[in-house]
Order: C-alpha cells, then structure tokens, then sequence
C-alpha cells in the first residue's frame, strides 16, 4: 500500500461515492478522503471550509490523488434551450458550482500533493463544455461554466507543472451516469452509454491509472479519448 492518501471531494453523490467505494476496496491508498457538505462540511461555496479540509488532509499522508466529482446542471432551472431562457442568478450559480469551486480547491489541495512522484487531480468536467464540439448550442450556463472549469485545468496544469514535473492536472468526462444530476435527460441516452455509478467510477478510475505527465492540461472522456478543447 502507498504511503499516500487519496481525496474524493464530492463523495456523498452518486459517482462520487462510487469513487470512495472503489478506492477504498483497490486499496492502493493510506488513506481515502470522503469529503462532502453533507458528510463533512465542505462546501464548494465557502472557501474557508474548504482551507479546513484541506488542513485536515495535510495532517496524514500526503495526497496523490484529488478527485472533484461536484457538478450542477439543473435545479430550479431547467437548461436553457435558447437565450431568451438566460438569467444572471443561474449563470452566477453554474459558474460558482463548476469553476470557481473546483478552481479554490486546487487552490487548497494542489499544494498538499508531493513533488516527486506522479500524481493526478482531476476534476469532473463534460464533454458540452467543448467550444469545437458544440454544434447544437443551448445549455448556455452548464456549457459555458465547464468550458470555463477547462480553461482554469489548463491554467493550474502549467503553473503546477513547474513545481511537480511528475503532476497531472486532468478534466474528466464521465458520460452519463444514472444520477440525479442527469435524471431528467436519461431517456434518449442508449442503453449502453448510461452507466451505473459504480461503472462510471471503475471507468474513471482506469483513465486516471493511464494519464502520464504528458496528458496535464487535456480533458479526458470516460473511454481514455481527448475531448476537443
């Protein structure tokens, strides 16, 4: 076993506790964080609560892993289908949510992960947030706010790099998964393309093992192929 922990922040939704499951049960890992609002507080929202897990986590062994399995799609509102759907409360909410949260956690967690050594933080990102890939527009808040979070990879895999030559910063694209997250638009989606939470969880788990040095900065869909930028 490495002397290493592994961090999922995100851990009481559907991947995420996948996510811990499966860790915990590979046992590869010291120690598996399960951090969430709900179980221990963290709260994409509050920075602080977010330093404080993060000093939690730097009291044992350090983290070679960090998983951000967190997202927001829908809500209160529906996705929008055309811009005269757009509000400033649910852009602002999107990009709290997806960006600016996973962006502080890095903030936090980046720092705590070991200079030698390969090690990976990923965050959940999606393929729609894809700018080449976008051929049916709408979603305006759920697209924009993921191709922000990708920008912001791209940016922390850099400045990371500089200081962690074996360090991997990595969106990941899950697919869809039978969560409540994607509920309501689980009924066009092929039977074979909607994965359980524990296949999605073992899929990403497998990217992740594959990613080298090389990989930093990309976004990687839940089969190991790249999503266009």
């Amino acid at each position: 076993m490495s002397e290493t922990s592994a961090v999922v922040i995100g851990a009481s939704g559907g991947i995420g506790a996948a996510l811990v499951k499966a860790l915990e049960t590979a046992g590869g890992h010291a120690v598996v964080h399960a951090l969430s609002r709900s179980g221990t507080g963290l709260d994409l929202e509050d920075e602080a609560s977010i330093a404080a897990a993060a000093q939690g986590v730097a009291d044992g062994p350090p983290p070679a892993l960090v998983l951000v399995a967190t997202g927001v799609l829908h809500g209160d509102h529906a996705p929008e289908r055309t811009y005269r759907a757009l509000s400033a409360e649910h852009l602002l909410r999107d990009y709290r949510l997806n960006a600016v949260g996973p962006a502080l956690v890095a903030k936090h967690f980046l720092p705590l992960m070991p200079r030698t050594g390969r090690t990976v933080f990923g965050a959940l990102s999606a393929r729609v947030g894809s700018i080449g890939d976008n051929r049916l527009g709408g979603w305006h808040a759920y697209r924009a706010s993921k191709a922000a979070l990708n920008m912001l990879i791209r940016n922390l895999a850099i400045e990371h790099a500089r200081t962690h030559r074996e360090g991997i910063v990595v969106g990941l694209h899950p697919g869809t998964v039978a969560t409540d997250l994607s509920a309501p638009f689980q009924a066009g989606v092929a039977p074979d393309k909607l994965f359980t939470p524990a296949r999605a969880a073992a899929q990403l788990l497998t990217v992740t093992a594959g990613l080298s040095p090389a990989d930093t900065g990309k976004v990687f869909a839940w089969d190991g192929q790249p999503v266009i930028p």
